[in-house]
């Protein structure tokens, strides 16, 4: 199985946690910004990341990406089978996938992405979603955490991976959760990081990051 795209990637990051956490071996290969080749071309046909390959069978899109993982492989069980459960855990990777990551993207594109692809950077962009929106993503998560430190059902699930996944991109460049006003985000936030599956990924993109810092 291929995965094409960016390591830095939320979108990116959330497959291969996914299927680290499932016991799937992903070979990560680079897909968009004109690359990836024709493989990738044909798997996501609008360059959307990431793209995927197993033989002959070809698609985009995380989300569709995951399903059809879990598919093939629904042991152990990230998305819940209990009607509201499930519901929720939906809910959150839609939160995840869209709130999350339009409130992120101003801010981890131009203060991050801009400066490497020698690109213009708009910061009051940025600092107008980190000063505007951020806060309230985080006093809704601090607000919904369950005592357990997990999303859903007490335990780890796709809820935790879709939510954590964007907001480790804000925190790449973004110091506010370090304020200190939403310690149940933070202590969450740090407990996804530590996980093998987390730590593997985000040790793969380090140097894509440190890149990204440099520029």
């Amino acid at each position: 199985m291929i995965l094409y795209g960016a390591r830095p990637s939320p979108f990116v990051r959330k497959v291969i946690v996914f299927a680290a956490e499932k016991g799937i071996d992903l070979e990560v290969q680079p897909g968009g910004f004109g690359q990836g080749g024709e493989a990738f071309a044909q798997a996501s046909p609008f360059g959307k990341i990431p793209g995927f390959q197993d033989g002959d069978f070809l698609i985009s899109d995380s989300t569709a990406i995951i399903t059809y993982l879990d598919t093939l492989h629904p042991e152990p069980n990230l998305i819940p089978t209990e009607a509201r459960a499930r519901a929720r855990t939906i809910w959150y990777e839609e939160f995840g996938d869209t709130i999350v990551q339009a409130t992120g993207m101003p801010i981890f594109f131009n203060r991050m992405v801009a400066p490497l692809l020698g690109m213009p950077q708009d910061l009051a962009a940025a600092n107008a979603a980190e000063a505007d929106k951020l806060p309230g993503l985080y006093d809704y998560l601090d607000r919904v955490l369950p005592e357990s430190g997990f999303l859903v059902e007490d335990r780890f699930t796709l809820a935790d991976i879709a939510v954590a996944c964007p907001l480790m991109n804000i925190c790449y460049c973004s110091a506010v959760l370090k304020e200190g006003r939403w310690p149940r985000v933070r202590d969450w936030l740090q407990q996804m990081r530590e996980r093998p599956s987390f730590a593997a990924a985000l040790a793969a993109e380090a140097k894509a990051i440190e890149r990204m810092a440099a520029a």
